[in-house]
């Protein structure tokens, strides 16, 4: 079976997320003054924030919901006062400044380089339509991408196979000749298999699960 077209995730995938989620949050907390230690605040905000994540993908919450609340739920659990008005600026400047940081996994450039030569590369993202086409060219990946599909343009979030139908429609790929790359068993790689794609996860945690698994993207070499 020959393989044409590879479909990335971006953020946790390519784009290294948590690293330049901390640079933002950083500036945002050195230019309001919030004292809270950034290391704190994070290992309070990230299971709070992907558990909104997870609520925005299954429609349960709107895009403002999970903007304002994953900042609320945060600073209340800390006991930290902050006013509805400064989340406001907290979320609009954590969405302005994040693409201004942009760290990539290792090897990230490497395996782009190598695989854009064998396949057509497309990326397949949950993340917000305004960030991820700035996060792309910013970080200088852009050029390696035929195809960008966001959720937002679709109208329905990974794992609903209605954006890997969109996606591979918009590539002009078939579902047997394409494959998904991503670090969300859910979104992912089910979302992938169930519209009858192939897929990789990305991630460090074994799973018996009889799906193909890297832990690293210089790995990806190896099967491609």
């Amino acid at each position: 079976m020959e393989i044409k077209h590879l479909f990335f995730d971006l953020d946790h995938t390519l784009w290294d997320f948590d690293r330049n989620s901390k640079l933002t949050f950083q500036k945002i907390f050195e230019e309001q003054n919030i004292t809270i230690p950034i290391d704190n605040f994070l290992e309070v905000y990230i299971p709070i924030n992907l558990k909104y994540w997870r609520l925005y993908r299954e429609d349960k919450v709107e895009k403002s919901d999970l903007r304002y609340h994953r900042l609320k739920e945060t600073f209340d659990v800390l006991n930290y006062k902050v006013s509805d008005d400064m989340i406001d600026v907290i979320s609009e400047d954590y969405i302005r400044y994040l693409p201004s940081y942009n760290y990539l996994f290792s090897d990230a450039v490497e395996v782009l380089e190598y695989l854009e030569n064998k396949y057509h590369l497309h990326i397949i993202t949950n993340g917000f339509e305004e960030v991820q086409n700035l996060k792309l060219q910013k970080s200088g990946i852009d050029k390696y991408f035929k195809q960008v599909i966001t959720s937002e343009c679709v109208g329905v979030k990974k794992p609903n196979p209605k954006v890997f139908e969109f996606a591979l429609s918009k590539a002009e790929a078939v579902a047997h000749e394409s494959i998904m790359i991503g670090d969300s068993y859910e979104a992912d790689v089910m979302g992938a298999l169930n519209s009858g794609m192939m897929a990789i996860h990305f991630s460090e945690e074994a799973k018996n699960n009889g799906v193909q698994r890297v832990a690293s993207l210089i790995e990806l070499k190896n099967y491609l």
